[in-house]
């Protein structure tokens, strides 16, 4: 079922805009987390234009204006730049369904963002992070199964909520994930992770029974769990593992990426894992680890 955008302002924007929302759900498969931020974005561009504008009537110095108006509000340039492109996407899709004449945003540059290096747990950190859940009751082991699945995998947050039953093969050792745009990859999983899955789905089993089928991971109602629920359990199990970092299931994902190529694993192997669709994207991991390049130095170079 197509979902409405009540949300939008009531203007000349409204009709362009769902417009283009229903196109990058149905066309381009974009999660709704990004569709909805793509919404929260053109709202917010309508809102600081004003009602009686039209998606014809927007020049490049309105454009160039509220990027400007959103700095002076403090906004960050990380945030600044997503909000900016979700604009051009949105006037590229206008201009390409011949709804304006001319892109507005085209002459406009974006904000420039730094680039940070993620930071990631030691190998150590995420011993005492997984166990933390080391308890027989049902919670902890379906934590347990969350943890060792997010590190095995290297998988987003989305992915893992969204993972089902069917999804997982114990025998082969492996789980489908479907990434961004609905892009799909089996990944393998380590025996640790593959046992933390058996514990969990022999409880599901027997707690559950047929009724849920569906999601592999579930709240104590038997719902699927959600992105909040997640990123929850994943603190909790921090701080009883005592970690002062602040630790989310990003960082996991961060920490898969570090050590599969401080281990030695070919970049390209780590990008499918990933399920990057760049390779400049996993570059950045190989940027991480300063100490590391140069103890790889100081052992392989004839001069070191």
């Amino acid at each position: 079922m197509k979902k409405s955008y009540p949300d939008l302002p009531e203007s000349a924007f409204t009709g362009p805009a769902a417009l283009y929302l229903n196109f990058v759900r149905v066309e381009c498969g974009l999660a709704e987390n990004s569709i909805e931020s793509y919404e929260r974005d053109i709202r917010s561009f309508v809102d600081y234009l004003g009602p009686d504008r039209s998606v014809q009537s927007v020049t490049g110095a309105d454009v160039s204006g509220y990027i400007e108006w959103l700095a002076r509000r403090g906004l960050c340039p990380k945030s600044r730049a997503r909000m900016f492109v979700a604009l051009r996407c949105f006037f590229r899709f206008c201009r390409i369904e011949d709804l304006i004449p001319n892109d507005p945003s085209q002459y406009t540059d974006c904000p420039k963002v730094w680039a940070h290096l993620p930071y990631d747990l030691s190998p150590r950190e995420v011993e005492r992070l997984m166990c933390a859940e080391l308890g027989r009751d049902a919670q902890s082991i379906r934590n347990r199964a969350i943890l060792e699945v997010f590190y095995a995998t290297g998988a987003r947050v989305s992915e893992v909520c969204n993972l089902e039953r069917v999804d997982i093969d114990l025998d082969e050792r492996t789980i489908r994930l479907f990434g961004k745009g609905l892009k799909q990859r089996m990944t393998p999983m380590g025996l640790a992770a593959a046992e933390a899955l058996d514990r969990y789905l022999c409880l599901r089993g027997g707690r559950f029974g047929r009724s849920a089928a569906g999601k592999l991971f579930l709240s104590r109602n038997s719902q699927g769990l959600v992105r909040e629920s997640v990123f929850r359990i994943v603190k909790t199990a921090a701080l009883k593992a005592g970690l002062i970092r602040n630790v989310y299931p990003h960082l996991l994902r961060h920490s898969f990426a570090t050590h599969m190529l401080e281990g030695g694993a070919n970049l390209r192997a780590v990008q499918m894992l990933l399920g990057h669709a760049r390779l400049e994207t996993t570059e950045i991991y190989t940027h991480v680890h300063r100490p590391h390049l140069v103890e790889a130095f100081a052992n392989f170079h004839p001069r070191a």
